[in-house]
């Protein structure tokens, strides 16, 4: 069955109860694939609404039915460079964040202006750019935490630089770096007074699976 996890022998059959890890598999084949620019962020969330309401193999196998199935031949022209970070038709595409004594995220696939700003009193935030897409080949990340902080999340293979001023506070640029070439650059800029503005490098969904990918080849071969 498409996407669906097998079971031992010849056992699995359409009737047979779908387990939490089988609907999960399902979900994240959905993520892949509204990250891939398969289907809009009304889709994704239609239907995984229906992975977790799916109490069989039978319910789960037509929602993915339509999707490429896992472990299948990828499509000849696979976007690279610039094009992986092509913005994504029907995602969010949020200007700013604001955390007055509360917080806010800005997480999942979403469209990051060329622009982006974000304040912190008494409160903060978390800007995760792992499976974000953007407009520009640049973008500025404008922080500016009083008594706050932010957490800002960018994916390994993208071009950082850090430039915000710590005062009682901190401003960590260890992520500043190159990235791959094609890939866009983020510039993060501002102040953190009596605050703190963090920016870590973590692996996005895109690089795992291009690595999982290349483990997998010898074997393949």
């Amino acid at each position: 069955m498409t996407n669906l996890p097998e079971r031992a022998g010849s056992s699995a059959t359409p009737e047979m109860r779908a387990g939490d890890a089988d609907r999960e598999r399902v979900a994240q084949v959905l993520r892949d694939a509204a990250g891939d620019g398969r289907l809009t962020l009304a889709e994704l969330d239609e239907r995984l609404d229906a992975v977790y309401a799916a109490k069989t193999y039978a319910d789960l196998e037509p929602i993915t039915r339509d999707l490429p199935a896992a472990g299948a031949s990828p499509p000849p022209a696979p976007a690279t460079g610039a094009a992986a970070w092509r913005p994504v038709e029907g995602a969010p595409s949020w200007k700013s964040g604001i955390g007055i004594m509360s917080g806010f995220q800005r997480t999942g696939v979403w469209n990051v202006p060329r622009v982006f700003r974000a304040f912190a009193f008494w409160g903060g935030g978390k800007v995760d750019l792992r499976e974000a897409r953007f407009d520009e080949p640049e973008t500025t990340i404008r922080a500016f935490a009083i008594m706050g902080g932010f957490e800002i999340i960018v994916p390994d293979d993208i071009t950082v630089h850090v430039k915000g001023l710590g005062i009682m506070g901190g401003f960590d640029d260890k992520a500043s770096g190159p990235g791959v070439p094609g890939s866009p650059a983020v510039v993060v800029k501002g102040l953190a007074f009596w605050g703190g503005v963090g920016v870590k490098r973590r692996k996005s969904s895109r690089q795992k699976k291009k690595r999982d990918k290349e483990l997998r080849r010898p074997e393949d071969e």
